[in-house]
């Protein structure tokens, strides 16, 4: 099963990524269904199933071609500008699923979707969601009486930040040191510590902002803090489970 589910996925990956050049999205994007490439890119995927698949399992692939197609067709109908992103996940996870769903018509494996709500599961979800979201709720009410301060002072420096970069920062930087805990790599979050110093303390100390200085340092601590705390604690709950 899992060589067959590695080829499955390795031929999507080829069709879908590798082999389709940024001039085809492009095309597609404009033209949607009367795209000359949405058919080279079909054409490119049945091509990939036949020699990985070695020509095995015709049936399957046609399926996978045909709704392949739909799928793509469908994405590009409903694609703009400003839900393009969210359509390609969809898009992906659809693909996904019925690479799922042939792999299970071709070689039935036991789905056990009881494990999802075992008691190490939850306490799985319950931390990550802890790290990524909740985390950075704690963090804001507890930076709160200096926002407007370092605002104010920052309102005059010379560039600009990316729109919610921040919060996609500390949750990455949070999910980093909370797998890092996990598999016990403590001097990983030192080098973690210490690329984001050279990145982020450069600058401050360019813009001679001393309380925005102040304010990015207790706002990392208290990121590195609760994700380290959180990991420590997910490690000693895990055991007693």
């Amino acid at each position: 099963m899992m060589l067959l589910a590695l080829k499955l996925i390795l031929a999507h990956f080829i069709g879908d990524f590798v082999l389709q050049p940024a001039h085809w999205v492009e095309d597609k994007l404009a033209k949607k269904g009367r795209s000359k490439y949405l058919y080279f890119h079909i054409g490119v995927h049945l091509l990939a199933l036949l020699i990985i698949l070695q020509f095995e399992y015709i049936l399957p692939i046609a399926v996978i071609v045909v709704t392949h197609f739909l799928i793509d067709l469908g994405k590009l109908s409903l694609s703009n500008s400003k839900n393009y992103r969210w359509l390609f996940v969809v898009d992906q996870v659809l693909h996904l699923l019925v690479l799922g769903g042939v792999l299970y018509w071709i070689q039935p494996f036991p789905l056990d979707f009881g494990a999802l709500s075992t008691t190490k599961t939850l306490l799985l979800i319950t931390f990550l969601i802890f790290v990524t979201y909740v985390s950075g709720i704690v963090m804001r009410m507890l930076l709160a009486p200096y926002i407007d301060e370092v605002a104010k002072d920052d309102a005059s420096s010379e560039g600009g930040s990316l729109k919610n970069a921040g919060t996609y920062i500390g949750m990455l930087e949070r999910l980093f040191v909370f797998g890092f805990i996990l598999m016990q790599q403590w001097a990983a979050i030192g080098l973690l510590i210490a690329a984001k110093s050279v990145f982020r303390f450069g600058d401050l100390n360019k813009g001679k902002n001393r309380k925005l200085t102040e304010y990015v340092l207790i706002g990392t601590l208290l990121s590195f803090g609760l994700a380290i705390l959180s990991g420590m604690c997910y490690l000693y709950l895990a055991e007693q489970v």
